[in-house]
This record gives structure tokens, sequence and C-alpha cells, in this order.
């Protein structure tokens, strides 16, 4: 028994490093649904005409796309810029070695990061840019502190600055930023710039992982197969043994 728990502490010690690890970062919940088909759609013209430039999503083709809508024309005609066949997947013309060049590493591909940091974690980030001059591209994030990407969608949301607070800590006084505040509009409204982001973290929560759904169905039949199969063993075992005393 004692080696089974130790066993068990073992296993653990990763998934609480993981949850210390997280720095406390506030994470606002995106409350998407990966089953909207009209948000996945926006979600992917959005990936399509601002990450794509840099990030690639090489795990998933196209042609996915029709199983939430669209034809293959809408998919040509609104996704597809450089031409290339419905079949192919979501790379880009970039080279990692330029990329490394150019930015020190190349930009990961995205197509299982809703999986890996999860949707809250898009959502979040996606809207906690703001200025720092002393940044290379000039932006810093409060959920990714140094982070090294532009912000892609400031045209959108606009140009938020950090309002800071002073927070004493072991008699020494140190400014955290509070919160964010919007300094210069873009060309959405928050609620419509949000509603955007939430599109966008549903459509890479859905390339993420696209049989969520289907699998999701299946279980539920699983189930009550299993809890059917149960019953009749139950009064099969009832039938076998009535006779044994």
């Amino acid at each position: 028994m004692k080696k089974l728990i130790a066993l068990i502490a073992f296993a653990l010690v990763p998934v609480v490093g993981m949850a210390a690890g997280g720095g406390g970062v506030h994470l606002d919940p995106a409350n998407i649904d990966v089953g909207d088909e009209a948000a996945i759609q926006d979600g992917a013209k959005t990936f399509v005409n601002y990450c794509m430039g840099c990030h690639s999503a090489q795990y998933v083709r196209y042609k996915q796309l029709t199983k939430v809508g669209m034809s293959e024309d809408q998919i040509k005609e609104n996704l597809m810029f450089a031409g290339g066949k419905i079949g192919d997947h979501m790379t880009i013309a970039m080279s990692p070695a330029d990329a490394g060049k150019w930015f020190g590493a190349p930009p990961p591909d995205l197509t299982l990061v809703a999986r890996i940091r999860g949707a809250d974690w898009i959502y979040t980030y996606l809207r906690s840019f703001y200025v720092d001059p002393s940044r290379p591209m000039g932006v810093n994030n409060t959920v990714f502190p140094n982070v090294g990407m532009p912000h892609v969608l400031t045209d959108l949301q606009g140009v938020q600055k950090p309002i800071y607070k002073e927070v004493e800590h072991g008699g020494k006084t140190t400014k955290v930023i509070e919160g964010l505040e919007l300094v210069e509009a873009g060309s959405m409204t928050p609620a419509e710039y949000n509603n955007t982001v939430r599109n966008l973290t549903t459509f890479m929560a859905y390339v993420s992982e696209p049989v969520k759904q289907e699998r999701q169905r299946l279980g539920i039949w699983v189930m009550l197969f299993l809890v059917v199969l149960f019953v009749l063993a139950y009064m099969m075992k009832k039938e076998w043994w009535k006779d044994v005393h």
C-alpha cells in the first residue's frame, strides 16, 4: 500500500508543478461552443487574415472546414488566397530558417495550442496586449510577460496602456499591473472585439480536436449500451444462480 501511495504521489508531481507554475494569472472564461459552426467559420477567417502570416495550422486541412458548414468554393474564396487544393494543409510560405533569422525563433504552429494552453488562456491572451516601449515589438502582455510577437489585432482592438498599483512586499514597494485601459480605439468596439476573439478561440479549439463533438456523442451511446449490458448481465447472473444455495 505504501508503495502504491508513493507511486501515485510521484505521478501527481508534474500536475502539481504545472498548477503552481500558472503564475496566478487571472483568465477570463472564453465561454466557447465548438458546436457553433458560424463562430468557427468567422474564427477561421480571422485566423487566415491575421495569424497565418507567421503561424501555421499544419496538422489540419482546409477541407476539414466543410464539416462545419463551409462549401469548397467558400473555403477557396475566403481562406485560400494563394491558391492550392482544398485538401492542402494550412501551412505558410515562411520557412522555419528564415523565421529564426527574423524573429529569433520560428513562430509555433497553432494547431494544438488550444489543447496545450486552453481556450480561456487564448481568449485572455489576445485581449491582454499593452504598450511597452522597452520591448522590441513595442508591446507586452499580462498573460505572457515579455512576449516576442507583435499585437497583430491592434487595428481591431486599439491600443491599451497598463494601470499600475503599488504593492508592498518584504519592506519594498513595487508596481504591478492592476488592469488595462483602452487609450486609442480600434475599428471595433470592445464588445465586437471580444466576440471576434471568442470566435477565433472557437476555431482554434475546433481544429485542435475536430472529433471532440463526435466523440462526445458516441460516448453517450457507449454509456447507454453499458447500462443495458449491465442489466442483462445482472438478470443472467440471477437466473444462473437462482438454484444455488
